[in-house]
């Protein structure tokens, strides 16, 4: 069963991106996912099973969804 994830969510990796961020923002959804590096802004596109295999923590984002 696929992990519920949603736009604005911040999920933190297993890996660390070479600028030295673990943190990434969901900016799209979907069969492939786009997150962004919340170090140095860089937008990486992911296929959904690559990225749930790679999340180890993930936090929901409650001010986007008022």
């Amino acid at each position: 069963m696929p992990i519920k994830l949603e736009i604005g969510d911040v999920v933190e990796l297993k890996k660390q991106h070479p600028c030295g961020s673990k943190s990434f923002e969901i900016l799209r959804t979907g069969a492939d996912f786009r997150i962004k590096c919340l170090g140095c802004e860089k937008q990486i596109w992911l296929p959904r099973p690559e990225l749930e295999r790679r999340i180890r923590k993930i936090t929901n984002n409650e001010a986007n969804k008022s």
